[in-house]
């Protein structure tokens, strides 16, 4: 069955459905693993002699798979080759036919750490006989369809050589091996080998050749391999003093060993851009209040909060709850930026204390831990002057801007940011900042899918023909597919200037390389001044281009990452800040009955006018006012928003909403999170995207569970709308107990934590009536609003309580960073692809 398209009436009555897939669990990527799948399964008798050649398909490159094969081919005494393709890793092996059977399915069942094995194909030959099992080298014809491999942090065994004085890689900032180190950042085209790499530039001493020509060793095929002898190397330059004109001289290089100085620097109070993976880093002494507001006031970065780094597990223990799922991604391979619960008193019993203007006025911190040699090195080894033990960590990048990577830009963009650089001379070919995940319920909530995920792909629950979907405007992510897999790019962020457009086309250029999928349908958002479209529609080349709603993409990614074929419609909750609807509002608060190919909207969040556009986003205030007039509440003087708008902005607001000058309706659930987050008390004015709701969200989780009657959105029929009628979820009643409550005094905590179960109450009935009129009980929980985990847990446990199965996201973001994935499906079954 398929709802349609948009308008198409209502949709008809639907079987009981079977239960779908569960939440998944955290996995090394987002394959199914699939099969070992051969042309005739080798059942012989182990003294009949046979040669096979095997297909690897998978991440299998630059993740040390050639020694393996190579090592496990030697140990069960068969002769042959291994060598790099376009498709994966090719296999032609010799030997008893039994062992050869033994063989192919090892190679998935003792794949090296970082390897994903997705498929092992195989033929037969006829035996050549020979001796011996070689490594050959890599064949390059024909289009590439292999896997490339995420950067990956500095494992065990690479960070006891870099601690070993008696090692020769003792403190080598770029020491990696076949088990860790640069990957997906450095790769510029495939097979993947040294010559198709930044790498290319870095001859091999004769040490690092010979151990990358031995079988028996850990750097046996390692691409990255390098040592203090033919590795880059690092350089550390202070910012000139500004010249009689005003202008400031060049940078000049700082003598000595650039790490140790770059300590001294940062233990004295500087700001040091740091060379990373995947771009700069802006660092200073989390603990110092004048570097961090210093920081804050040249990034111009409001409110919003610093991502820290921690030299180890022991010295975030005190600062923040963290569980066995947060401990585990903190010292795993990703290595991400953890959203962590702060503890009161958190700085107490040792632990290194944190300035308040990391993070301020936020419940939670960022942490993550060193995942690359040279940030074990910034904190120093055993007999170092020790530098900080804890140091913010955020992109080096000008406000608005795309992540630095290249030296001389950073020297330019960050002259005004950073006091020092601290450089080397190994290329990033495609910037990746640095992924953002929180737990809940258990599980892996991707607020930023980039660094350590990029570009594992999603395997798909129906095939797509080559497509590349643009994604949104914000936190945009780009989506390339074709078969059953799609590739997201790293986060490229927000298109508002020039150079976040450039970086966009590179990304897709790169990821077109890295996959060799040339896309022969594009796909994009709705909205007709998303720049994403614009830039779709300047490169159609002659090629369909499907634009695609912007919350039924969203529900379309959750079902995707699910692996629902889409033969069964859903129940997607959608609910986020902006996204441009049929009728040319704004939506946000939307409740739909899709499938990949149409959608019909269910319930919607009532409209109220929103003043002034953006205006109203970054003073929650006015979208306070906004909803009371729409509910018919009059302005008293002591409600919050009332006193935090100015006496003269007042009337002028007052005459623009009953005359609706500029005032653009909008069903955002968003925008009625800020409002409340106003009417509260708690935050007026937003420096950053969600801050009022992320502080409303905090207010109600400091709440006791003893909370008294609660609130209760109104439904009511809606204007039929192409021949449907979607049900209004009026907010009049809500806003009106929480002005009831503000004015009897009822503390903040209590009407956050009211207004939250409100909402998971109305999608909880909202769910309910849908399941009676349509027999529908699959709901997907999707959209930025759902990054809020204390709504997107109680909504999901309600509905659980009731019989539904609930998608949440785990693989791709619930906001816009995830909604080019989406945009794909929906596009692989649009009539006009």
């Amino acid at each position: 069955m398929t709802v349609g398209q948009p308008g198409a009436g209502t949709v008809p009555q639907a079987p009981a459905p079977s239960p779908g897939p569960p939440d998944p669990a955290p996995a090394p990527s987002s394959y199914d693993g699939g099969a070992v799948r051969t042309a005739r399964p080798a059942q012989a008798p182990a003294t009949d002699f046979a040669r096979r050649r095997i297909t690897v398909r998978g991440i299998v490159q630059g993740v040390g798979f050639r020694p393996f094969v190579h090592g496990l081919a030697t140990e069960l005494g068969l002769t042959g080759h291994v060598s790099n393709t376009g498709e994966g890793v090719d296999v032609e092996a010799e030997g008893p036919a039994a062992v050869l059977h033994r063989f192919a399915a090892r190679l998935r069942a003792e794949a090296p750490p970082l390897a994903v094995v997705e498929a092992v194909d195989g033929e037969d030959l006829a035996p050549t006989g020979g001796s011996g099992f070689a490594i050959r080298p890599s064949r390059t014809r024909g289009p590439s369809r292999t896997l490339v491999a995420p950067d990956a942090a500095t494992c065990d065994a690479c960070l006891a050589e870099l601690t070993d004085p008696d090692d020769r890689r003792h403190r080598h900032p770029f020491i990696s091996c076949t088990h860790c180190g640069p990957r997906f950042t450095i790769v510029r085209a495939l097979p993947y080998d040294r010559a198709q790499t930044t790498m290319a530039g870095f001859p091999m001493c004769p040490r690092c050749a010979a151990e990358y020509a031995d079988p028996t060793d850990r750097r046996f095929h390692a691409q990255p391999i390098a040592c203090h002898d033919c590795g880059p190397r690092l350089r550390l330059l202070a910012a000139g003093p500004d010249g009689a004109d005003g202008t400031a001289e060049p940078p000049r290089p700082v003598p000595g060993d650039p790490v140790a100085g770059t300590r001294r620097l940062l233990a004295d109070g500087a700001i040091v851009a740091v060379k990373g993976l995947g771009g700069y880093h802006l660092v200073c002494d989390a603990a110092n209040d004048r570097a961090v507001t210093e920081l804050r006031r040249r990034k111009a970065r409001g409110d919003k909060p610093f991502a820290l780094m921690a030299r180890q597990l022991a010295d975030v223990a005190r600062l923040v709850e963290a569980g066995p799922e947060e401990r585990e991604l903190l010292t795993g391979p990703v290595r991400p930026i953890v959203l962590l619960r702060r503890r009161p008193g958190g700085s107490a019993g040792g632990a290194p204390a944190v300035s308040d203007a990391v993070a301020p006025g936020c419940p939670d911190l960022g942490l993550m831990l060193p995942y690359t040699p040279l940030h074990h090195l910034l904190f120093g080894l055993p007999g170092d002057d020790h530098g900080p033990r804890l140091l913010v960590m955020t992109s080096g990048n000008v406000s608005g801007e795309p992540l630095v990577t290249d030296d001389a830009d950073a020297l330019v963009k960050l002259a005004r940011l950073a006091d020092a650089w601290l450089a080397h001379d190994r290329a990033i070919q495609v910037p990746c900042d640095d992924s953002v995940v929180r737990i809940s319920d258990g599980e892996p909530l991707y607020v930023r899918r980039s660094r350590g995920r990029a570009p594992y792909p999603v395997a798909l629950p129906v095939p797509v023909r080559p497509a590349l979907a643009t994604g949104g405007d914000l936190k945009t992510a780009l989506c390339l597919g074709e078969g059953k897999r799609a590739w997201l790019s790293a986060h490229i962020g927000d298109m508002d200037d020039l150079a976040t457009q450039l970086a966009f086309e590179r990304a897709a250029a790169h990821l077109e390389t890295i996959t060799g999928v040339r896309p022969r349908l594009l796909a994009t958002d709705r909205h007709p001044g998303y720049r994403t479209g614009q830039w779709a529609r300047r490169h159609t080349g002659g090629r369909p281009l499907v634009r695609v709603q912007h919350h039924h993409a969203h529900v379309a990614a959750a079902m995707a990452e699910h692996g629902l074929d889409g033969r069964q419609p859903v129940i997607g909750v959608a609910f986020d800040g902006t996204g441009y609807g049929d009728d040319g509002a704004i939506w946000g608060g939307e409740i739909l009955l899709a499938d990949y190919a149409g959608y019909r909207r269910f319930v919607q969040l009532g409209y109220v006018p929103q003043p002034g556009g953006d205006a109203a986003v970054r003073r929650p205030y006015r979208m306070a006012l906004a909803h009371l007039h729409a509910a018919g509440l009059p302005w008293s003087a002591d409600l919050p928003p009332v006193t935090a708008c100015q006496p003269d902005e007042l009337p002028l607001l007052e005459r623009q909403l009953e005359r609706d000058l500029n005032c653009s309706p909008t069903s955002s659930m968003g925008r009625l999170f800020d409002a409340v987050s106003s009417l509260a008390g708690i935050c007026h004015h937003a420096g950053y995207e969600a801050q009022a709701a992320t502080a409303l969200e905090a207010a109600a989780r400091a709440a006791g569970d003893d909370r008294g009657p609660g609130y209760t959105f109104a439904l009511r029929t809606g204007a039929p709308v192409g021949g449907a009628a979607a049900l209004v979820a009026d907010p009049a009643p809500v806003l009106a107990a929480i002005v009831e409550d503000v004015r009897a005094g009822t503390g903040q905590a209590l009407v956050a934590a009211r207004f939250h179960a409100a909402v998971a109450g109305l999608v909880r009935r909202a769910c309910g009536l849908a399941r009676e009129r349509t027999g529908l009980a699959t709901v997907a929980l999707t959209g930025g609003v759902f990054g809020n985990t204390l709504l997107s847990e109680t909504a999901a446990r309600m509905l659980r309580q009731d019989g539904f199965t609930v998608l949440r996201h785990r693989l791709v973001p619930p906001n816009d960073g995830g909604l080019a994935l989406g945009q794909l499906l929906v596009a692989a079954r649009s009539r006009g692809a």
